[in-house]
């Protein structure tokens, strides 16, 4: 038995080291690169110069277990987040439209009542217009007896009234002009909108 065990012991020293050294081969990392040459290198480390560019990280035995990709210079790395971040709205874009709507002409019929309140605020805005443009004309016809408008020399100065009630008329109306461009510019928005979320519902759909 003595001898047996004299002669084992040594295999089982041997296997015990073969078996470590196996291990920490598994655990080495390699690096696989190549030049601007297009040579292939192989390292523990990669030199400085090739640290931007991709690279495959091997194991002890040489079989590729990751691969890392080239870094981004910023403007690449800018573009690819605007990218993603485009992605993601649409994302939730299609999300949101799916979970409002159920179907296409629920989506048709809010698009034509918002349109229908839009049309019936400017015509509302624009019988306004016509009233205070019917208003302007008067006291533009009156305040030619006054000066300095009128021809006459014997003209009263324009009274104070008269003049402020023609800038405040004035004022007004811009004001009035600038409300009914910016309804129009609205339901061109809307429309364009409700344009848009038709032709992507359908989509999602898939409707024709």
């Amino acid at each position: 038995m003595k001898t047996i065990a004299r002669i084992l012991a040594p295999l089982l020293l041997l296997t015990s080291v073969v078996g470590v050294h196996a291990q920490q081969a598994q655990g080495r990392k390699l690096y696989k690169w190549v030049d601007s040459q297009g040579q292939v290198h192989y390292g523990d480390t990669v030199p400085s110069e090739y640290a931007a560019q991709e690279k495959d990280v091997l194991n002890g035995q040489g079989v590729a277990i990751e691969h890392q990709d080239a870094q981004k210079s910023p403007e690449q790395a800018a573009a690819e987040e605007q990218k993603r971040a485009a992605a993601e709205e649409l994302r939730q874009r299609d999300q949101n439209l799916l979970n409002t709507y159920v179907s296409l002409q629920e989506i048709e019929r809010l698009r034509d009542q918002r349109l229908s309140l839009l049309s019936d605020q400017m015509k509302v805005t624009n019988q306004f217009l016509e009233i205070l443009n019917g208003r302007l004309s008067k006291l533009e016809k009156s305040s030619l007896r006054y000066k300095p408008y009128s021809d006459d020399p014997r003209a009263a100065p324009m009274p104070d009234q008269v003049a402020e009630d023609l800038v405040r008329m004035d004022t007004d109306i811009r004001t009035q002009e600038q409300n009914l461009r910016e309804k129009q510019q609205e339901e061109t928005t809307m429309r364009a909108q409700f344009d848009g979320d038709i032709a992507r519902f359908k989509v999602l759909k898939g409707l024709h």
